[in-house]
């Protein structure tokens, strides 16, 4: 009677503004559990540092899935926070966690979001705030950013003073003396003459069954500069890779001493580097017969269980997955002092890593929340009307949108959209709808917001995600988005970085930056030129994946096992799904010197 007491009280105010209304569900739980009732998931919440987003998992390597159903790529997953059971939750759907709530005795409505660490109630359908849960999760985030940036700090304090700061310096090419041209010529064999014209490296990959996907990205990642010359120069030697031999030890001692080790026993020998150096290997063999990469595609199933089928997955979803799990070997055994205060030694993250400024600031009180992502790529939504828009008077636009629905009908009636117009309403103000409010550590409300997206550091090479499948939960259907994508050869990001969108925004005034350096580009290069492009024709279940790449000043097409020349115009006439940019000059360090990887 005391929780129905609470819930007919009049609705309180804070500075004018009403509370929104609590969940009933939400306090019967917590005054059944009065006594740290969210205890049990301190333990489970898991920060990668630095500062990225929480999650919930007993096990670092565990893949939930839903208990009903099996799945474990639906949109949401939830934990029931009484029993730990994990549920699927589809908004327009049916709904497994909702299922489960309504099976149980009463307490178990209240469950986690296992990808976002949020509560949910699975009886009212929504997200529900608890202010304990969430000091417990910027706690987590706070830690994880404090010990990565300490382990930074404590390397940069030993570095001499000349070897912290970015600086030019000349690229001196290798003359052999007489003893090296000695050698070279005794220990070496002239290649095979090509009489094919093609550029050096360029060959076909075969289709293993619906790998059409897997093949276009891994072309373009054959020939991204900065990834070829790591993997070229030895960087990377798959014959010395510790995480293999102390893999190969560990299954030896387990088999010896009869102990199972279940389906992670082959995941834990997995090194998706090594693999990607034998591909390299080969591809620049000289050889020009077309590649099969199957042990890649082996050794990819099984550090993505989820997906390994040879059915037709998505090529970006591919694109991340492999980055991830190269810098998973990386987070384990690259932590090392030569990193000199600069993060790992991932040459992923290193390569296609960068930051994300995100600026909430609260409509009410004017108090601006800043948040900085990591991001290996930028996905980015089709413009809603025809054309690029001009990114003028940025501040007082915001996005406007009738609904799921007329999103789906404008992207689908408009028929042209450009790469900057895209990038242009990436970085545009955007004003949160009533049902995204953002809790105002200055109102302690949840006040209604404006949000601004900008670039704070640039990657060496940037790959730009077009979002061309659509999932529409108004009518319950998905589909391909055909509409055509103009992208130049050369861009300039200039506009799109953090420092040029705060000066817009604020014009000559001081810029907030909270004693942070406003730009972590300053010293890059902000102009860019495109190398390759990751194309998708065909409908949404049935379609091919095709890449165009730049080498020579010449493009070519890489369909599967097929390496065509073509004309730049068709590339630009090509239905752009993932395109790969890379800095037009590349500034190296004093202090980088080459090493194990």
């Amino acid at each position: 009677m005391s929780s129905m007491t609470k819930i007919t009280q009049p609705r309180q105010q804070i500075n004018g503004q009403i509370l929104p209304q609590p969940c009933p569900h939400l306090i019967e739980f917590l005054s059944d559990n009065r006594s740290k009732p969210f205890r049990a998931l301190q333990d489970c919440l898991r920060v990668k540092p630095p500062g990225g987003r929480a999650s919930i998992r007993r096990d670092p390597k565990e893949v939930p899935r839903c208990g009903a159903c099996g799945e474990s790529a639906r949109p949401r997953l939830y934990a029931c926070i009484t029993c730990a059971a994990v549920h699927c939750h589809v908004p327009s759907g049916p709904s497994h966690a909702a299922a489960h709530a309504l099976s149980m005795r009463p307490g178990h409505e209240i469950a986690i979001d296992v990808d976002r660490a949020e509560l949910f109630c699975c009886a009212c359908r929504d997200q529900v705030y608890d202010r304990d849960l969430d000091a417990a999760v910027v706690l987590a985030q706070t830690a994880a950013s404090t010990l990565a940036s300490s382990a930074a700090s404590t390397v940069q304090q030993y570095a001499p003073e000349n070897l912290r700061k970015r600086r030019r310096i000349d690229y001196k090419p290798w003359m052999p003396d007489l003893r090296e041209q000695y050698l070279v010529g005794r220990n070496s064999s002239p290649l095979n003459g090509d009489v094919s014209g093609l550029p050096w490296g360029l060959r076909g990959l075969n289709n293993l069954g619906n790998t059409c996907f897997m093949n276009s990205v891994l072309q373009a990642l054959l020939h991204t500069p900065p990834l070829r010359n790591y993997f070229l120069s030895d960087r990377h030697n798959r014959y010395f890779c510790q995480k293999k031999s102390n893999a190969e030890n560990a299954g030896k001692k387990a088999t010896a001493n009869n102990i199972e080790s279940g389906g992670n026993k082959g995941a834990a020998r997995v090194c998706l580097a090594c693999d990607m150096d034998a591909t390299f290997s080969a591809v620049f063999s000289g050889d020009r017969t077309p590649y099969s990469p199957a042990k890649f595609l082996y050794s990819w199933w099984q550090y993505a269980a989820n997906l390994a089928s040879y059915e037709q997955q998505d090529a970006h979803e591919f694109f991340i997955s492999m980055l991830d799990g190269i810098h998973e070997k990386v987070d384990k055994d690259q932590r090392k002092p030569e990193s000199q205060g600069n993060g790992d030694c991932c040459v992923a993250h290193r390569v296609f890593s960068g930051i994300l400024r995100s600026d909430v600031m609260c409509m009410a009180c004017g108090f601006t929340s800043t948040t900085y992502d990591p991001c290996v790529d930028i996905s980015l939504d089709l413009e809603p009307n025809q054309g690029g828009s001009a990114k003028t008077g940025s501040t007082k636009s915001s996005h406007s949108c009738n609904g799921e629905a007329d999103c789906m009908n404008s992207s689908q009636n408009c028929g042209v959209s450009t790469l900057m117009g895209c990038l242009d309403r990436f970085t545009r103000p955007e004003r949160l709808g009533s049902d995204q409010k953002f809790f105002c550590q200055q109102c302690q409300v949840r006040q209604e917001s404006l949000k601004q997206m900008s670039i704070r550091k640039l990657p060496l090479v940037s790959c730009f995600h077009i979002k061309r499948f659509e999932h529409s939960s108004v009518r319950k259907m998905s589909r391909k988005v055909d509409r055509y994508l103009q992208f130049p050869f050369s861009l300039d990001m200039a506009p799109y970085l953090s420092s040029s969108i705060l000066r817009s925004r604020f014009g000559n005034r001081i810029l907030p930056f909270d004693g942070d350096e406003p730009d972590a580009s300053n010293d890059l290069c902000s102009d860019f030129e495109l190398f390759a492009v990751v194309t998708h024709t065909g409908k949404l279940d049935a379609g091919h994946y095709v890449t165009y790449l730049r080498l020579s000043n010449q493009w070519y097409k890489c369909d599967d096992a097929w390496i065509t020349l073509v004309n730049e115009n068709i590339v630009r006439a090509a239905q752009g799904y993932m395109m790969f940019y890379v800095q037009k000059m590349l500034f190296y360090k004093a202090s980088e010197k080459p090493g194990p990887a």
